[in-house]
């Protein structure tokens, strides 16, 4: 039997919660999608959320509300799947990348303070910087809030990885230290909507610059009306270039149902991390990464790095471990390798850490036997070469 690297945990009671919705009279537009909006709320003490049908589509609309555009520069991980840099791309805005920490595989916030020091000689500052909490562990968000007041960009924490983790004794997405936190609810993440993303914020202004946005730029609220003459009640208006990023009800039912089991669920990833953390302390070659005092991950991801007497075993590690019907991953190919933006950029540590890094299985229900053999064998290759 394959071991994935991530899946999905489906319960009769999120099935049931789905068929619900599909026998009522609103599968979309309806009072689900304020209900799962309130969930996230509740969870992570944000004042307000707003649940879309992708976190790219998060990304985008994040950036939009915060007023990126074509003549803005933003900067972000290039350790990230693409939807990190692509979002600003969408305004027109350029992209640039800040290297990562070597140990975390984080945002690297010395490397943040050099680069702003230089832009700032240059006058080529971001409008907007987006940091990364890979593998489910937040960046270091009160050094990165300290320099966006110093240096007056606007933060977008890409949480994609990160539902259900702490920072500072607080929820991510809390927005403590950021203007909007996006989720992912990709079946791999922590929980699902098969497809979904969300956006939380304390701004009610900024609230209803994304719910706009959301839905085509249309609004219903007269208050927001360009026509100020009285018009009849079914009278809409559409103000602004919006898109159609909504989310469905029975996604968002599927979303409450699974919100539910949510603290259960990073129990059990911590656990099944420290498994791992323990099996791994006597191999000085073999390293996860690191984390914080002040942070509690959601390990949507555990990464090891291959070094010392194995570097440049990874790839063989990888393969060996698939002819076993074990899946692994690389999170991820630096975003500046991709040929889209590929203009010769190499960042010292990233490339140190794409060089090394794997990802191995960790969800919910990954058995302990399970664990266990993915360790054994891991182990067993490494020694072999």
């Amino acid at each position: 039997m394959v071991i994935p690297y991530g899946s999905q945990d489906i319960t009769e009671s999120d099935i049931s919660s789905v068929a619900d919705v599909l026998r009522s009279k609103y599968i979309t537009q309806g009072q689900m999608v304020v209900n799962f909006e309130k969930d996230l709320c509740d969870f992570t003490n944000a004042k307000h959320s707003s649940v879309v049908n992708s976190c790219t589509a998060a990304l985008h609309i994040a950036c939009l509300s915060l007023g990126v555009g074509k003549d803005d520069l933003v900067w972000t991980s290039p350790i990230s799947f693409v939807a990190s840099a692509n979002c600003a791309v969408y305004c027109g805005a350029t992209v640039d990348f800040v290297d990562i920490d070597i140990d975390t595989g984080l945002m690297s916030t010395s490397a943040l303070s050099k680069k702003l020091k230089i832009a700032n000689n240059n006058n080529k500052l971001p409008s907007v910087v987006i940091p990364v909490h890979f593998s489910g562990q937040s960046c270091d968000m009160k050094k990165i809030y300290s320099l966006s007041k110093e240096y007056g960009f606007k933060i977008i924490e890409d949480a994609a990885h990160a539902l259900g983790g702490e920072y500072d004794g607080d929820p991510i997405g809390c927005c403590k230290y950021s203007d909007i936190t996006v989720f992912s609810f990709h079946p791999v993440k922590m929980i699902t909507t098969g497809e979904g993303g969300a956006l939380m914020c304390n701004n009610k202004k900024l609230k209803n610059s994304i719910d706009l946005f959301r839905s085509h730029g249309i609004t219903r609220n007269k208050n927001n009306f360009i026509s100020k003459n009285i018009k009849p009640e079914w009278y809409y208006e559409q103000i602004d270039l919006g898109f159609n990023y909504r989310m469905t009800d029975f996604q968002a039912a599927l979303g409450s149902s699974q919100i539910k089991r949510l603290s259960t669920y990073v129990d059990k990833r911590n656990k099944i991390a420290s498994i791992y953390d323990t099996s791994f302390s006597e191999f000085k070659d073999i390293n996860p990464l690191i984390t914080s005092p002040e942070c509690r991950s959601s390990y949507h991801l555990y990464v090891v790095r291959i070094s010392g007497k194995y570097l440049g075993y990874r790839d063989h590690l990888y393969r060996e471990l698939k002819n076993q019907k074990i899946q692994t991953n690389v999170h991820y190919i630096p975003i500046y390798r991709q040929p889209f933006y590929d203009t010769g950029i190499r960042l010292n540590n990233t490339e140190k850490y794409y060089s090394q890094a794997i990802s191995l299985p960790i969800f919910p229900s990954l058995k302990y036997d399970e664990q266990q053999r993915v360790i054994k064998l891991l182990i067993d290759i490494i020694h072999s070469v």
